[in-house]
């Protein structure tokens, strides 16, 4: 297998774990919730469960998730809707994404967004490149990304749909190549989110403190407002490993949604050079590995898995320096969720397999 995105991972999958470390001590302050049960799900669950995903993922043979790519995005959907059993969803902060089997609690989400890339992997790598049949490649498309968005939308998680759709959107544009359908998306993408605002005031709120995050200061500005000041804080090298004082009772996700504020703030801009460097380099051996892969479906696979995790960290270091509105995203490799870093780190295991038959170039 490819050695260097694997470097890269085992290096933001272990830079990440002391980050998480640091983070959680913020936790200590809150007594609702058990520090022991969050380092439990991230080292066990989430760290150990997922390396050994990525070792499993990367020895099967990856044409083999084309055969049962139906079924499989047929099982992420049904997992999904089980959030609306009201025996098994689970609510938090409002929203119902989670499901309790036993006193386990997952987010099928997450195996809902691998579905949907090898679904869309598979139909547009039967469908002959610059193809400009509408329902060979466009409607496919929009008929799967309108199943997955009612499904997660319903569960109020706007943005782990905008992320499935985006990365859907890039093996679309890679196996099409047309630029006027992709821009259409983008315009319907845009149109959607202002409806949701005016649907959802949760969407509402978060553009409105990404506009002006001194209209609500102690509302949804709030951690807006705390992240900025943990950025500025870190200065040019930091605090310092483990002296971040925004994680204490300021920021309210700091092991989550808030997880880069807390690594800038100790680490400093030098630091998050470094990691976004790190996540650049992903991107770019990712997408080196896609241009280097056997076959369409491997190329498309690639795209998507890459595509959709690059997506969610920037979008995730965005948010946290008011270059995007918060969106409620983890930071890939780093935040905690036994669940996402499991099926993150299997993917990355599928790339993996993909490098091991890339091609030679001359």
């Amino acid at each position: 297998m490819d050695r260097i995105l694997l470097f890269i991972i085992l290096t933001l999958v272990a830079g990440g774990f002391f980050v998480f470390s640091s983070a959680s001590l913020g936790l200590l302050a809150d007594e609702r919730v058990s520090f022991s049960s969050v380092a439990f799900t991230q080292g066990v669950l989430g760290i150990g469960g997922g390396l050994m995903g990525l070792l499993l993922m990367s020895r099967v043979y990856y044409r083999t998730w084309r055969k049962f790519a139906f079924y499989i995005f047929l099982f992420g959907v049904a997992l999904s809707l089980l959030v609306f059993v009201p025996s098994l969803g689970v609510a938090h902060g409002g929203a119902t994404r989670w499901i309790d089997i036993a006193g386990f609690s997952f987010q099928p989400s997450e195996v809902l967004k691998i579905a949907f890339v090898i679904y869309m992997a598979t139909w547009f790598s039967g469908v002959r490149k610059d193809s400009t049949d509408f329902w060979q490649s466009t409607a496919p498309f929009l008929f799967s990304t309108i199943i997955v968005g009612v499904i997660m939308l319903l569960q109020r998680d706007t943005d782990t749909f905008l992320i499935m759709a985006a990365a859907g959107a890039s093996m679309f544009f890679v196996q099409s190549g047309r630029w006027k359908d992709l821009l259409i998306m983008a315009a319907a993408a845009v149109v959607l989110v202002v409806l949701l605002a005016f649907v959802h005031d949760y969407v509402k709120n978060r553009l409105m403190a990404f506009i002006s995050p001194d209209a609500d200061t102690y509302g949804a500005g709030w951690q807006m407002k705390q992240s900025l000041i943990a950025v500025g804080n870190g200065g040019w090298t930091g605090r310092g490993y483990g002296q971040s004082v925004q994680k204490f009772e300021y920021l309210p996700e700091p092991i989550g949604d808030a997880v880069f504020a807390v690594f800038a703030e100790e680490f400093g801009f030098i630091g998050v050079i470094v990691l976004v460097l790190l996540f650049t380099g992903f991107i770019f051996r990712g997408y080196r590995l896609a241009t280097a892969a056997p076959d369409d479906f491997g190329m498309l696979l690639v795209i998507g898995l890459v595509t959709m995790v690059a997506l969610q960290a920037f979008l995730h270091m965005a948010a946290m320096m008011k270059l995007a509105p918060m969106l409620g995203l983890p930071l890939p490799f780093i935040s905690h969720g036994g669940t996402a870093m499991l099926i993150t780190l299997s993917a990355m295991g599928i790339v993996l397999n993909v490098s091991k038959y890339q091609k030679k170039f001359k």
